[in-house]
């Protein structure tokens, strides 16, 4: 699985064999969102909009749309809000602003129900509206007179006083006089054409006209996220972080999953693989306590990433594997003698192949199965038993596992004859009374293998 692409079928063999722990992290992740949105209070959102009439440039924008949220009009609307124990600076993390096409300032506010949404929005637009035809100088105060309104007041006084000098001239008797109203005339045009430049070019004169284009729509619904969009946000995030999980701890798997690469790591001779019914074994009484259990309930007992078993053949096509590790192991040894099934503990399909090659090892050797730990392992001293013979199922333990195995055999005077590697395969379903003639050839070739075997 380390090197092996993340296929379709990766994902499909997660979700059929961890699905009890997909359901279960996924609540959980439900629940988790649940809780957050029990800590973060329902937000509402409205928004205003105003107007800015004449021509501006996208920077002009959006220098106007950082000016609605600037502390001087956040302020101003905490203040006429009047609302108790919420400050400007509490406000302005509240209220956004940003420029759309048409010359549009779209402020924004939200608050915990949709009336304070609505009452923020609007005043903080007409707080924008008032800073700004107060910085244009459309205001009362004493400093207006340096405005854009008062300038034009004295343009149209000086354009007054020009036409009272150009009347009261001498009517054209002399060159002077001529002169000095030509003068005049081109002094009140320039005037006024610079007048009518400085107003097309200024669109800052033009700010007194921003407009509030109604008030704000009352929100109906909350603002994002939702208790929903929380809840189902933590469902998916723990769903999602489950299957890479998954996937990340296939990748990094050690475990040896060929017959050549348990044998070296073992030191010795691969024997022969055999095949086990892919059934659940019966518990044992050792494992009925409550993270047994759970184990079990979750359907974690037993590995995903496992290749899902081959379709077996008949019951005599299985025990001809085990009485060819049987007359392999005869042929190792030079005469009859006692041998050590070493079964790494947790390992049932392998616990049940040594079951099987006991049973078939009828007439040598004699065969005695021993579990052992595989954190902590340790074999029986030498006694009757002068060797040991390896049964795992692939993909079940590491290499640095197996060496702690093939160590504690050679510390307790076993020389480690060979291993045997078991699988699972599908039994076929059993055979009617019409197909016993085709089940004869079978087991006519079983009593001819019977007797170079171990029965």
């Amino acid at each position: 699985m380390s090197d092996e692409t993340i296929r379709l079928a990766t994902m499909g063999r997660i979700l059929r064999r961890r699905w009890r722990l997909l359901a279960l992290l996924t609540v959980l992740g439900a629940l988790v969102g649940y809780g957050a949105s029990v800590l973060f209070p329902p937000r509402y959102t409205a928004s205003a909009s105003v107007l800015l009439p004449g021509q501006w440039e996208e920077r002009a924008l959006l220098t106007q749309a950082e000016i609605a949220t600037s502390s001087a009009v956040v302020d101003r609307a905490a203040a006429a809000l009047g609302w108790t124990g919420v400050s400007g600076a509490a406000l302005r993390d509240r209220v956004s602003a940003e420029a759309s096409d048409g010359n549009i300032i779209k402020i924004s506010g939200t608050a915990g129900t949709p009336e304070r949404a609505q009452r923020l929005s609007d005043q903080v637009a007409r707080q924008f509206v008032t800073f700004a035809a107060r910085i244009a100088g459309d205001t009362s105060d004493s400093d207006a007179a340096t405005g854009p309104e008062a300038l034009r007041q004295k343009v149209d006084e000086t354009d007054r006083r020009i036409t009272d000098l150009a009347n009261g001239a001498d009517p054209g008797r002399t060159v002077e006089s001529v002169q000095g109203r030509t003068e005049l005339e081109k002094l009140r045009a320039a005037l006024q054409e610079a007048m009518k430049k400085l107003g097309q070019a200024d669109p800052v004169a033009n700010k007194a006209g921003m407009v509030v284009m109604g008030p704000a729509a009352r929100p109906t619904g909350q603002a994002p996220p939702t208790r929903a969009q929380l809840i189902g946000a933590g469902a998916l995030v723990f769903f999602l972080l489950a299957v890479v999980g998954h996937l990340v701890a296939a990748r990094m798997n050690r475990r040896l999953h060929t017959g050549p690469e348990i044998a070296a790591a073992l030191g010795s001779t691969l024997l022969g693989t055999v095949d086990v019914p892919d059934e659940r074994p019966a518990h044992r009484p050792e494992d009925r306590g409550p993270r047994v259990r759970i184990r079990r309930l979750l359907g974690v007992d037993t590995r995903w990433d496992a290749p899902a078993p081959r379709t077996s053949g008949t019951e005599a096509g299985r025990r001809i594997r085990y009485r060819r590790v049987c007359a392999r192991l005869r042929d190792r040894l030079p005469a009859p003698r006692r041998l050590l099934v070493v079964v790494p503990d947790g390992d049932e399909i392998a616990r049940r192949a040594a079951g099987e090659l006991v049973a078939e090892a009828k007439s040598g050797p004699v065969l005695r199965v021993v579990d052992v730990s595989v954190s902590r392992p340790i074999v029986p001293d030498r006694d009757t038993e002068s060797g040991a013979v390896v049964v795992l199922s692939a993909g079940s333990r590491t290499a640095e596992e197996l060496a702690g195995i093939a160590e504690a055999c050679a510390d307790a005077g076993h020389e480690v004859v060979g291993i045997v590697v078991a699988g699972t395969v599908r039994a076929r379903p059993a055979r009617t009374a019409g197909d016993a003639p085709d089940a004869a050839a079978p087991a006519l070739a079983v009593r001819g293998h019977a007797r170079g075997g171990c029965a």
